[in-house]
Formats: structure tokens, sequence, C-alpha cells
């Protein structure tokens, strides 16, 4: 068999593909600009530049050990946004264009501790490295190039597979979606009528999961038609959590990664043969990505696999993989303010649950990242009948509550709702609820999509004093 007939017709693929990683690119950059100055700006929560003393380039790759500056981060942002737009529109396939996209973007990432501490900042950096190499449309798609891609989709779905079956007995049982929609980060609209769906298909869900994401990776390998069925598979279980929840880019790129698994039929245009240095960078490629890939293979078959880990700080070949452990209660942080210590009024953030009656909104493929951290804090926290014992508190969470307690506008743009308008508020506390999806019952009585119910403070009311003192 020929690797034509092997591996099918691969010039739509990289077509779509390569436009694809675009729009997710554009996706990345302009959420660094909407969000980078206040969460790790000059006067952010967490200064990249007081990060930037602390590490060196050989640690963390970034421009910004030259310098840094709030009007730096936007230029940087404002370049990737011009480049994903050529890329997207095809104005643009050149080699430069791409690379200079990852090193945007790895510049930012290096820098961006906590608030960019996700598997899919990695994934977008990974496969936009090895876009690069595809090659412009005159060109006939490198098959190596293919080959790298499909093995990241590999490692994508098996490394989500095998982390889920290894970790929550719940996946084993089949029983994880019992809660998964009520729990998960950030519910979409659709999120509460996914939680009603009957057990039984709950079952049938995570079992169909487990079916794609573990056998059914290996199908990436196989000749056609049978890599086409594979990443048809793959992208139709993405379909299906990108309707059910807000995972930021992360389901979209497995689209596209799986893409690269397919054939689309149609005449494909008259190639130009591809110059000899290119060839020899593409055997280069695939010499490093060989040994890169080395300890990624360990790590699949490791006891103790990592998930959503990279070994280089250019962030290529990691380990991925998600949600291998799953909450069965839902408990939310609510920061509320108050002039007098009686009245308090309660900040909207623009996708955590916070009033029970607003319908969880869309927000992915972008990426609201104070969200999601906000979604992590109660995970440190011990529930003991009524009582949240709280062992400390992150020093960006008491910085957020000093720029509340300031009026800081750039931090407030973070946010939905401000309850106060004119002046910022004395004190603020934050309390610890228990929430749940309210039942149909409820929903047609009340309006409301949840139902919550007080547990104990997170954080007792703090003076702009208190806080300052505490965060340093």
């Amino acid at each position: 068999m020929t690797l034509a007939a092997y591996f099918g017709d691969l010039w739509l693929v990289r077509l779509l593909f390569q436009r694809g990683l675009a729009a997710l690119y554009l996706i990345a950059f302009l959420s660094a600009l909407n969000q980078f100055p206040a969460l790790l700006g000059e006067k952010g929560l967490l200064p990249a530049p007081d990060f930037l003393k602390r590490v060196r380039f050989r640690d963390a790759p970034s421009l910004f050990h030259w310098r840094y500056s709030d009007r730096l981060l936007r230029t940087v942002a404002w370049i990737g946004i011009v480049l994903s737009v050529l890329a997207l529109l095809g104005i643009s396939e050149s080699i430069v264009i791409w690379l200079l996209m990852w090193m945007l973007y790895l510049s930012i990432v290096n820098v961006g501790q906590t608030f960019y501490a996700f598997g899919w900042e990695s994934m977008l950096l990974e496969a936009g490295f090895f876009a690069a190499f595809l090659g412009p449309r005159d060109f006939e798609p490198p098959v190596i190039v293919i080959v790298i891609l499909r093995w990241m989709l590999f490692r994508v779905e098996f490394g989500a597979g095998l982390i889920k079956l290894r970790h929550d007995r719940c996946w084993r049982e089949l029983t994880c979606l019992f809660w998964h929609y009520e729990t998960q980060p950030l519910p979409n609209p659709l999120s509460w009528y996914f939680h009603r769906l009957p057990k039984m298909m709950h079952r049938f869900s995570v079992l169909f999961s487990h079916f794609v994401q573990v056998i059914v990776p290996f199908g990436v390998f196989a000749p056609q038609p049978f890599a086409s069925i594979a990443g048809a598979l793959i992208i139709f279980h993405q379909f299906w959590l990108i309707i059910s929840g807000n995972y930021s880019w992360l389901n979209w790129l497995t689209v596209v990664l799986a893409l690269s698994a397919l054939e689309c039929g149609g005449s494909p245009p008259p190639f130009s043969p591809a110059p000899l240095a290119f060839n020899v960078i593409l055997y280069g490629l695939a010499a490093v990505t060989l040994v890169l890939s080395i300890k990624p293979a360990l790590n699949l078959f490791s006891r103790n696999q990592m998930m959503n880990f990279c070994w280089n700080p250019i962030h290529l070949v990691c380990a991925y993989g998600a949600f291998g452990s799953i909450t069965k209660q839902r408990y939310e942080i609510e920061l509320e303010g108050s002039d007098d210590g009686t009245e308090w009024k309660a900040y909207g953030f623009r996708a955590k649950p916070g009033d029970v009656t607003r319908l969880p909104p869309q927000i992915a493929p972008y990426h609201l990242r104070l969200d999601w951290l906000m979604w992590f804090l109660p995970f440190s926290v011990r529930v003991i009948g009524n009582r949240a014992i709280t062992p400390g508190y992150q020093l960006w969470f008491i910085r957020l509550v000093g720029k509340l307690l300031q009026g800081d506008r750039q931090t407030l743009a973070l946010l939905r709702r401000n309850p106060f308008p004119v002046q910022p508020p004395k004190v603020i506390r934050a309390g610890f609820y228990l929430y749940q999806y309210a039942d149909w019952k409820e929903r047609r009585e009340t309006g409301a999509w949840w139902k919550r119910t007080w547990v104990d403070h997170y954080l007792p009311p703090i003076s702009l004093a208190e806080a300052t003192s505490a965060a340093g």
C-alpha cells in the first residue's frame, strides 16, 4: 500500500486544520488582551514583573524577560491577533507566521502562572508549533507532520481515558455523570438538562467515553478509511462535551486535532515539489519529536500517570488528560460587600454560578480565567457539618478582595456585576454555599436553575487595611 492510499488525500485536511487552529489562536490572544493586565499585569493580582524576578529564562522562555509592561503585553496580544487573522483568512500560510504566533503565545503562557496553568494552553502551543511545518498550500501536505499531529491526538485522548480509569472509581462504575453536569467548572445553558437525563443514559455515556478515549485512539494510526472512522468518533464525542459544558477551547482544539485523522475527497490542487531544505527540516522535526516522546509514552503506562504536564519549558510533546476525579458536591464562594456590615450586596461573575435564577451562559471557547480559579478554591476547604474549615487563602484571592475594596476599574471589568458603582464598599466577605440544581418542579415554580444552602463564611468580613496587610 502506498503512503497516498494509507493516509488518503490530505490537502483539505491541512486547510481545515490550519484555519481551525488559527481561529483558536485568535480567541487565545483576545483573551490575553482582555484579561492579562488585570490578572497578571503591572498592578495585577499576580504581577508578571514580580514573577520574572524569580525565574530564569531557561526555565520559562519569554520575550518579557527583556522587559515587561502592560503596553508591551497589549502590543504582543495585538500582533498575535493580526497574525491569527492572516492565518485564518488564508492570506499567509508562512512557517514564520505560525512560529511567531507560537513564540508570542509561549511568552504569555510562561509568565501566566496559575492563571495559565491549564492543559489546553500547552495543547495550543504544541499544535501551533507543529502546524508551522504543514507548509503552504502549493506544497504537498507532509505526512511526517500529519503523523505527529495524530500522535498528539492519541496522547490527548488515550491520556484522558487512562487518567479516568486509574483515578475516581465512579468512572469504572459508570456513575460519574450522575454528578458531573452539576459539579463541572462552568455549566452552560444545556447542562441542567443533561443532568436530568436518565441514569441509564449517563452510564451508557461513560461507557461510550471509555470506548472513544481508550480504544478508538489506536485507530488514528490505521489506514483509511479506519483512521477517518476513528477521527469521526472522536469529533462526535467532543461535540457532546461542547454542547453540555464550558471547557474553554479544550474540546474545540481536540476537534481540530481529530481533523488530522480524516480523509477529505475532492480534486487536490497541483503541488510544487518541496525544497530539499524543507524536507531536511521535516526529518529533523521527526527525530526531535521521537526523542521528546519517550517520557510522555512511558507516562501513559505509569501507575503514577501525570496529567497536563510538560517536561520542557517550550510546551512540546506533553502529557494531557482531564477530569480524573469528579466532585460529588458543588460548593461556591460568593463575594459580598457592605458599607455598614448589615446590608450585603453580591458581586456577579461572568460565568460561574451565583444568582440562582440566572441561566448558566455559553462562554466556551472563550476562557474566563478568574471564574475557573474561583471554581478551584472550594477544593481546599474541609466541610464538617455546618462548618467550612479553610486552611489558608490563595494570594491572588486576597488581592482580588483588596482590588474590589479599592474599586479598581481594571479588576471590576473582569466581573459581570458590580453592586457598588459609585464607591467601593467598606468591607467584603465571602460566603460558602452548597449549590444544587433545582428539580423540574422547583424550576417551574420559582424560575430558578439552582438552589443553594448557606454553609459558613469562607472569608469573614475584611477591610481594605486588613486585605492589604494579608496580601503582604
